[in-house]
């Protein structure tokens, strides 16, 4: 863990390298984030509802067999490429850069996921959201996402009282920018909350002291609002805004 910006007042960046904490089952692995524990003595390894964004590989020709997810939102960004999704309800749904899914399991939902022998390797997040309460009604959500546009922050989903095109149960709103070498952006704000930045691809500085974050390196950036990203190189990110102090249940399959 880093903290190479941080002063006796706000605001505070905390950055993170490339986690350690993984799982490798051969054909499927995983590289799980977890952007509470970049915050010194902070008791919780996610940030507010915020659980983990998980960093997921899957060869071509995987099969993660019919599973349970419960309390927890599981959210599928897919920027290359293609994530084949079925479940008990019936649904047969392909998620690629175009589309977005997102499952609400509640009380419980099981699917299964698999890219096929002619797909393309798979690179992907899947993010995981605490909802606000427990044993909410399971659902699924799949749909299209606004075309993306170059050195803009693009609106993927939110609270289910916002206007995204999907939903979560919970204070967390994502974004996605295409950002291209030597432009500079603001982070994505949102009144009482914080804002933690994930570099999928490429590399950027924050702050005015120009902190670097590299390709899969991370920064939650707390009680600031507006903090300049200036890429580096060509680079696709993401960001989250964050209610910290928001209800949470912390009783998922994965996120908890």
């Amino acid at each position: 863990m880093e903290n190479p910006e941080q002063t006796t007042s706000e605001p505070r960046i905390y950055t993170a390298p490339r986690t350690e904490i993984s799982q490798n089952q051969g054909k499927f692995r995983i590289h799980f984030n977890f952007p509470g524990s970049q915050v010194p003595d902070h008791d919780d390894h996610g940030y507010g509802p915020l659980a983990t964004v998980v960093e997921s590989f899957m060869d071509p020709g995987t099969l993660i067999s019919m599973h349970q997810h419960r309390n927890e939102e599981i959210i599928s960004w897919v920027p290359d490429g293609v994530m084949r999704h079925d479940d008990r309800l019936g649904n047969e749904l392909v998620t690629d850069p175009e589309s977005m899914l997102v499952m609400n399991a509640g009380s419980g939902f099981w699917h299964a996921e698999e890219t096929y022998e002619d797909d393309p390797p798979l690179r992907m997040l899947q993010i995981f959201v605490r909802p606000h309460s427990l044993d909410l009604e399971p659902d699924i959500q799949h749909e299209p996402i606004p075309d993306a546009a170059q050195n803009e922050w693009r609106h993927l989903f939110g609270s289910v009282d916002g206007d995204p095109p999907l939903s979560v149960r919970n204070e967390v709103d994502c974004y996605d920018c295409r950002l291209a070498e030597g432009t500079t952006i603001s982070l994505p704000t949102h009144p009482d909350r914080d804002t933690y930045l994930y570099v999928f691809d490429g590399a950027v500085t924050i702050g005015e002291s120009e902190t670097a974050i590299d390709y899969t390196e991370s920064a939650l950036v707390i009680g600031e609002d507006d903090v300049p990203v200036t890429a580096t190189e060509n680079s696709t990110l993401v960001a989250f805004t964050i209610d910290p102090d928001a209800p949470i249940t912390r009783q998922g399959t994965i996120g908890r």
